[in-house]
């Protein structure tokens, strides 16, 4: 099983990449898990292969790539990556309201139809709270368009998140990213490891997305 996850993180370190290796390490301890499991889906000999593509370090080769439609060797080699992957997380911060430009014109290189039915796990970081809709306005409908399967539960950490444990009314960030991480590793165990992204079966994807069930 490969998982990869995209974060569109600007500085070194940023919250956009710490966000990305916690929900890869919440699906990798979901998968373990679940590894455990006979009812789960996922065989005991099944391994996760965890890759992070920083986008960051591709800025000049997917600016490179818009404008004379050829990708360099690493941004193909990430290119790749994403569309054979078993199951993708994707992190951005907020910038005015939206995904970042760079966000945007990576996931633009990307064929169309190169992800019909992948799980996708969403999320975002941002100062504050406020641009948690982001989530549902922006990221949510860019990967209906690509025809994804999007989990139900996206993540936003807005600063303040950071070290809390949530309140009487909310979940706080730590529970927000389990449960994601379980949806997404839901998903992934209904692709047999070995299937390539041609082999996808959108319909049965949809029904166990449906089916799923987090208290």
């Amino acid at each position: 099983m490969r998982l990869v996850a995209v974060s569109a993180g600007l500085s070194t370190p940023s919250s956009t990449r710490l966000l990305a290796d916690r929900l890869t390490e919440a699906v990798r301890e979901e998968f373990t898990a679940r590894r455990h499991d006979a009812q789960a889906g996922i065989g005991a000999e099944t391994e996760i292969q965890v890759e992070v593509v920083e986008l960051r370090e591709l800025a000049g080769a997917i600016a490179h790539n818009l404008v004379t439609g050829f990708p360099s060797p690493p941004l193909a080699s990430a290119i790749d990556a994403v569309t054979g992957a078993h199951g993708l997380i994707a992190v951005t911060p907020v910038f005015t309201a939206s995904y970042s430009g760079l966000f945007k014109s990576f996931f633009d290189l990307i064929d169309p139809a190169a992800l019909t039915g992948k799980p996708v796990l969403i999320a975002a970081t941002g100062g504050t709270a406020r641009h948690s809709l982001v989530l549902e306005h922006a990221l949510r409908p860019l990967f209906a368009y690509l025809r994804a399967t999007v989990v139900p539960t996206a993540v936003y950490a807005a600063s303040e998140d950071w070290g809390s444990a949530g309140d009487d009314h909310t979940e706080g960030l730590p529970a927000r990213i389990r449960r994601a991480a379980g949806e997404l590793t839901a998903l992934m165990a209904a692709r047999p490891a070995d299937e390539t992204p041609e082999d996808d079966d959108v319909s049965a994807l949809e029904r166990q997305l449906s089916d799923l069930r987090f208290d």
